[in-house]
């Protein structure tokens, strides 16, 4: 079969230049693979963690292995390593192994992370480490190269190459701890131990933390999830200054699914928005008057695609803000003003809830 490389693939100013790509442009763009790749793997470790058995009739530890990238992040001293929090779940430092592209292996003199966006950060005790530039993840376009970097099968340092498929991906089943999704679609080929590797732009900078695939077999399928990496800064700074994430909350459980059928129904002409099953009683939904069966169609000025981004948005405010929701009830739109709750603090109350 053959494969013909089209200008909506090429750089704008190879697109530009003609239609189609001459042999010195595919081997400028070998030779820019070549570099990126260079320039990153001395920063791409191989995270191996042992840990508790999952059941008492099970004696041996749980063997896990993963990949991870070091970094400097402003006000640090010594280098990071950014991996998954599934890598190292219930793992103590000690437990923790960290294998350098050298060769040499180090225990993280401390751990941090946050489940519910399965990140994780390791600080060693060291210095003069290779290290990863961060990038912008906000400023990523669909279509354009990335290289993912990681250690799929125990295989150290594979490098793989594709494109950005998608953005701002939220519905992807990942477990129950994971409640914070909004990913990077890449068609790089990202297999099992890949997890907590970079994925790359074409300067050589960070752009995502790989952490899933949508795979029937377990295999690569050509549909893989990165975490944003400017969404790992934020979280990043937090763990680093308080130890944990602070997150806001409203107290609903929202539909995971909202389909065009659904929203005939309602009377709204596209499937839009977050669509409300349940409000909890004592939560700031309950005392804002948000009801089952309300579309949430903004938060302020933001546009609710769906249920996903309408977790993602709230968590990311502040316990305290007052804010605004369009809402759709019984064929109206109205207004109703919310004031985010403190998600810690949310937690124990809905735990209470039969």
């Amino acid at each position: 079969m053959a494969v013909i490389l089209t200008p909506r693939f090429l750089p704008a100013a190879w697109a530009q230049a003609g239609d189609t790509a001459s042999p010195g442009d595919l081997l400028r763009l070998s030779d820019r693979f070549e570099r990126v790749a260079s320039r990153i793997s001395s920063a791409v470790v191989y995270v191996e963690a042992s840990k508790p058995p999952r059941s008492v009739s099970r004696k041996e530890p749980i063997e896990e292995s993963g990949s991870g990238v070091l970094i400097r992040f402003p006000g640090q001293s010594q280098p990071l390593v950014l991996t998954n929090n599934h890598v190292i779940a219930q793992a103590s430092a000690e437990q923790i192994t960290i294998n350098l592209a050298d060769g040499r292996l180090f225990h993280p003199a401390q751990v941090w992370s946050d489940p519910e966006s399965d990140v994780a950060v390791l600080r060693l005790d060291a210095s003069n480490l290779p290290t990863a530039l961060l990038g912008d993840s906000d400023r990523v376009r669909v279509g354009q190269w990335v290289l993912a970097i990681g250690s799929p099968f125990g295989l150290n340092q594979t490098v793989t190459h594709g494109i950005i498929s998608a953005r701002e991906r939220g519905q992807v089943s990942l477990g129950n701890t994971i409640r914070i999704k909004d990913f990077l679609q890449t068609d790089a080929a990202i297999n099992p131990g890949s997890s907590g590797g970079p994925l790359v732009d074409l300067n050589g900078e960070v752009i995502g933390i790989n952490t899933a695939i949508a795979s029937h077999s377990g295999g690569n399928s050509g549909v893989a999830f990165s975490i944003p990496i400017n969404l790992i800064k934020r979280i990043l700074q937090q763990l680093l200054e308080k130890g944990v994430v602070a997150r806001g909350y409203l107290g609903l459980q929202l539909a995971s699914s909202f389909e065009p059928a659904d929203a005939l129904k309602l009377g709204l002409d596209r499937a839009q928005g977050a669509w409300v099953e349940a409000v909890y009683p004592g939560t700031p939904a309950y005392t804002a008057g948000l009801q089952p069966s309300d579309v949430i169609l903004r938060l302020d000025n933001r546009v609710i695609r769906n249920e996903n981004q309408l977790i993602n948005l709230v968590s990311g405010l502040p316990a305290g803000q007052h804010i605004r929701l369009e809402v759709w009830r019984e064929r109206k739109s109205l207004t109703v003003e919310a004031v985010v709750g403190d998600w810690s603090r949310g937690q124990e109350r809905l735990r209470s809830i039969p």
